[in-house]
């Protein structure tokens, strides 16, 4: 607890120093530096007890605009966490109270909702216990929703490192430029994209074929093959390096997926673009853009608002083979495109040309907060941390009594193998899933491994959810799936990775590989984008 809050108070002073060129006077500015090197100066001597009163009494000084804008420009959300937790003047969490009083962690993690026009209302959710560990949890679920520090193609891997710089490293492959390096179709350890060092980047997304990448100014950057208009360009040309999509502004989140692409603006708009039909002709199915399209034609060359969701706020959008998934702040999920092997989980085989909420999920009676697109499965998590999954049985987990079902559900039921784990974070690609519990541990499933679950064996696949030892106890933030390799980032940066080895940077490009790496392996000097994992001291 004493290390934390000198760190946050390390943090208070270098935040007071630039706030004081911004917002404050600078008689607010030299009160709230002589304050926070007082509180410091005490906090050197403190004992290991959560609470003492002298350092309420110091925190008391601090003027409540001094307060509001240090709290305001704390971007790592684990800093105010840490804050909430040394100070119950700042935690401020009185349900019992007559007239509850918001305490300014609370006030600033409502204000930072309001400011992106996500509903939290003033009623606790069944299962939360007080509104700041509650507001910090969503925070912080919502920020990994939108921000991917990694990402697998086919045979190549995509990077963010600590500085928001962009590495890539794997085989191009035959399908288009993936690499983002001119003329170079294979690279051993993960390398910098000369091309993007002026750009900061918080995201990046891949297809098997095409990558996008997320500036911190809200750019969408795209890169590869760009068949269908899946780069959002306005035509179909491949693209070696990075070109920035000029149509889409303040973006928040991105997405790739087959042959299209997607991406959710700060207002919760859906953009969609690339490919429009499976086949050819009069059985033609739409793909998943998600509004009305001639099927004979190929492609959307740039991407589109999806107007038929622009009633509803959209917080996170998943791409399968030919279909769409889109969750809503409010908690309800929607499906669109091709509904071979019930992917759209509405009952029927039926496909979708706009999207239609799925009502066996909104029958539930929980709020879903995430979802995830396979080939012929999907998976949602509620925000109890519970999975509900629907498709192709093979990939999907789902067990009926002792045994797990293989066949198609054309209908959402619960994945029972994880009731007893809070999933945190999930994702699917090809006929494969991985879900990572609050506590840090990586569980993954599906059909044909091709030795990249992370098991340390090959076999045909892995019908049950079950976990990733990973090398000394390490906790799990982020993972990516490619078509036969896993990338993984753990809570303090490092990168691991797992597959066939020329898609990881761990092979000569001279050499063909005899096996894969079967275990999760440490991608030797990298570090990337620190993950956000769940802050137990709050969350209980």
């Amino acid at each position: 607890m004493k290390i934390m809050t000198l760190r946050f108070l390390n943090v208070l002073l270098d935040v007071v120093a630039k706030a004081a060129a911004q917002s404050l006077t600078e008689e607010q500015a030299a009160e709230g530096l002589a304050s926070a090197d007082d509180l410091l100066a005490r906090l050197k001597q403190w004992r290991w007890e959560r609470w003492d009163p002298q350092t309420a009494t110091v925190l008391q000084l601090l003027p409540r605009e001094v307060l509001s804008t240090i709290l305001g420009q704390l971007e790592d959300r684990r800093d105010l966490a840490h804050l909430a937790a040394t100070c119950c003047l700042l935690w401020c969490d009185a349900p019992a109270a007559p007239v509850r009083l918001v305490g300014p962690v609370e006030a600033e993690l409502r204000r930072r909702a309001e400011a992106r026009s996500l509903d939290v209302g003033y009623s606790l959710p069944d299962g939360a216990a007080s509104w700041v560990p509650y507001l910090l949890q969503r925070e912080l679920r919502d920020a990994q929703r939108r921000r991917a520090p990694l990402a697998a193609g086919m045979l190549y891997s995509v990077f963010v490192d600590v500085n928001g710089r962009l590495h890539t490293c794997g085989q191009a492959g035959g399908h288009g430029p993936a690499l983002g390096h001119t003329g170079v179709d294979a690279i051993g350890p993960p390398t910098l994209v000369p091309s993007m060092l002026d750009r900061r980047i918080v995201s990046v997304a891949s297809s098997i074929f095409h990558c996008l990448a997320l500036s911190a100014e809200g750019e969408v950057f795209s890169w590869g093959a760009g068949d269908q208009g899946a780069l959002g360009h306005g035509d179909e040309n491949h693209r070696a390096v990075p070109s920035r999509i000029e149509s889409l502004q303040r973006i928040e989140s991105i997405m790739a997926g087959n042959g299209r692409s997607a991406a959710v603006d700060e207002r919760g708009h859906l953009f969609t673009c690339g490919l429009a039909r499976t086949i050819p002709g009069e059985e033609a199915w739409p793909t998943g853009l998600g509004y009305a399209v001639d099927l004979q034609t190929e492609s959307q060359l740039t991407p589109k608002r999806v107007d038929a969701l622009s009633q509803h706020r959209v917080v996170g959008v998943a791409l399968g083979s030919f279909f769409t998934l889109a969750v809503t702040d409010a908690g309800a999920v929607f499906s669109f495109g091709s509904g071979t092997l019930g992917v759209l989980g509405h009952g029927s085989l039926n496909s979708e040309m706009l999207p239609r909420r799925i009502d066996a999920l909104t029958q539930t009676g929980r709020r879903f907060v995430a979802v995830a697109a396979g080939g012929c499965h999907a998976l949602a998590l509620t925000e109890e941390g519970q999975l509900y999954c629907w498709g192709w049985g093979g990939a999907n987990g789902y067990r009926q009594g002792a045994n797990y079902d293989t066949h198609t559900r054309l209908t959402p039921g619960l994945l029972t193998a994880l009731l007893g784990e809070r999933v945190a974070f999930v994702d699917a690609k090809a006929v494969s899933s991985y879900a990572v519990t609050e506590k840090g541990e990586l569980y993954t499933w599906g059909d044909r491994n091709c030795h990249h679950f992370g098991h340390g064996e090959v076999d045909e696949g892995q019908a049950a959810p079950r976990r990733v030892e990973m090398p000394g106890g390490v906790q799990v933030a982020a993972v990516a799936l490619g078509v036969a390799h896993m990338l993984v980032a753990d809570a303090d940066g490092g990168a691991w990775a797992c597959g066939t080895r020329r898609a990881l940077g761990l092979y000569s490009p001279d050499a063909w590989e005899v096996d894969g790496v079967r275990e999760p392996t440490r991608i030797p000097n990298l570090r990337v984008r620190r993950g956000l994992t769940r802050v137990r001291l709050l969350a209980g």
